[in-house]
């Protein structure tokens, strides 16, 4: 995810307005015949917007990154019939600006209100079911349709967190399904092979297994992880139920497993204690830490946009099989406000532009472009995982950190195990309360019952929510 390698850059809030022009001339080498028809497609021609009317349509389009604002210029390439101009703001979600100043903005509505906005994994519940719900427009009033979802093969979870209702409001383009990142050399020494197969079926699936690998790699002078975040994600997304239920705290049993989990990790000795975002953690991506460590939980984000950066002499060391259990992390989701609807030509713009960014599936969608890291010509860019598993079963996944390894054929079952149907709009606050009263208990601080009795009452104090 590259909103998270920003973040770990240490990005200032900023605001800018950008606009970027659509271009006057047409290059036969991008785009294929031209589809008149006004509903967008996801077939495997270019598509080509239908507005003809001569008067250019301006698209307000608002990100936390530059990421999707950069679509732009690869989407008017591809697309040079298209009479639109967009006016990006960015601004960064360091210190929390970006929901205030979005939900000002979706407030205020008018010529000036975002047409397209993109809102991440770790707030988007309270723009497609939450609190601001409201101002999102439903995808199948832009003619984007369950079918184009089908046929694109957009994993279920994604659809989920989009969705209020059994109605799709927003979709991303990145697919966020979290594997086991997992060092070859180590595996060959402990397992006698670094072959994912086999891997998988040491490590999982469920944690009774995970934790006898960690006892054959302790007893080798090895750890199965950096800390108790690398499993985190895995626990925290793949509970029954999310932290709200019935307008209530609840803390479901497999979260609260994880304190015993936690505890398990450092008692034994099987992590090296590390915080994730922290140089220690960093440390052991590259096998300097303080006894080498195994492997790290993630989406293929986690190896394009933070290990590359991180791993220096294991480069190529490494491999990626299935987690023991089925989780994502992460992602980016795109929602076109319920105004844009009142204007044909803004409506049928605003959907020719997000049906190329999560729905086509042609080798001139954006994310053929972005699975097989070709966004600049003649330029080889980072691959990642994508929403579509049509694009990612066409594309190809070999990455050098991997060893070669075609991740792909990883990623699109990790994608399709994740569920989405656990989230709350207030799992960013929570998620935090948590693991620091997880840590307090597996640091000798606490009790595990004080623990709880402190998270639940930091819930209580900041967010005025009773627990059941």
């Amino acid at each position: 995810m590259k909103s998270m390698k920003r973040v770990l850059a240490g990005i200032s809030a900023i605001l800018m307005m950008t606009s970027v022009l659509a271009a006057c001339g047409g290059n036969s080498n991008n785009a294929s015949s031209p589809n008149s028809t006004p509903a967008p497609s996801t077939n495997n021609a270019a598509e080509t917007p239908s507005n003809t009317s001569g008067e250019k349509v301006t698209i307000n389009l608002w990100s936390f990154t530059d990421e999707i604002p950069n679509m732009t210029t690869k989407y008017l390439e591809v697309h040079p019939e298209a009479n639109v101009e967009f006016k990006t703001t960015i601004i960064a979600t360091t210190d929390g600006a970006y929901q205030p100043a979005l939900d000002q903005a979706l407030a205020a509505g008018g010529k000036d209100a975002p047409d397209i906005y993109a809102a991440e994994a770790a707030f988007v519940l309270k723009y497609t079911q939450g609190d601001a719900s409201d101002y999102a427009a439903n995808y199948a009033d832009l003619s984007l349709d369950d079918q184009k979802v089908k046929d694109a093969g957009i994993a279920q979870y994604s659809v989920d967190i989009g969705s209020k209702d059994g109605q799709l409001k927003a979709l991303g383009y990145q697919a966020t399904g979290g594997a086991f990142i997992y060092r070859r050399s180590i595996a060959k020494d402990v397992f006698g092979t670094d072959d994912p197969a086999t891997v998988k079926s040491e490590v999982g699936p469920g944690w009774d297994k995970f934790y006898a690998a960690a006892a054959k790699l302790k007893a080798k002078g090895y750890g199965i992880v950096s800390g108790d975040g690398d499993i985190w994600h895995a626990i925290e997304n793949s509970s029954e139920k999310g932290w709200i239920v019935d307008g209530k705290l609840h803390i479901d049993p497999k979260r609260e497993e994880f304190l015993d989990l936690s505890k398990k990790l450092k008692d034994n000795g099987y992590h090296n204690d590390t915080q994730d975002w922290t140089e220690a953690w960093y440390a052991d991506m590259s096998g300097s830490g303080a006894q080498p460590i195994f492997g790290f939980f993630g989406p293929a984000w986690l190896i394009n946009y933070v290990m590359n950066g991180q791993v220096k002499d294991t480069d190529g060391d490494w491999a990626v099989t299935e987690s023991p259990t089925g989780f994502f992390w992460g992602g980016t989701w795109l929602l076109a406000h319920k105004d844009v609807t009142k204007d044909e030509a803004k409506k049928q713009a605003v959907a020719d532009f997000i049906n190329w960014v999560t729905l086509d599936s042609s080798e001139t969608g954006l994310q053929y472009f972005w699975a097989n890291g070709t966004m600049k010509d003649g330029e080889q860019g980072t691959k990642d995982s994508v929403a579509s598993s049509v694009v990612m079963s066409n594309s190809n996944g070999e990455v050098p950190l991997l060893g070669g390894q075609n991740m792909f054929d990883v990623f699109v079952p990790a994608n399709a195990n994740a569920s989405g149907k656990n989230l709350t709009q207030y799992d960013e606050t929570i998620n935090r309360l948590w693991r620091d009263q997880v840590r307090e208990y597996t640091a000798g601080n606490k009790s595990r019952d004080d623990a709880i009795a402190t998270f639940k009452q930091q819930v209580k104090d900041q967010l005025d929510i009773d627990s059941e």
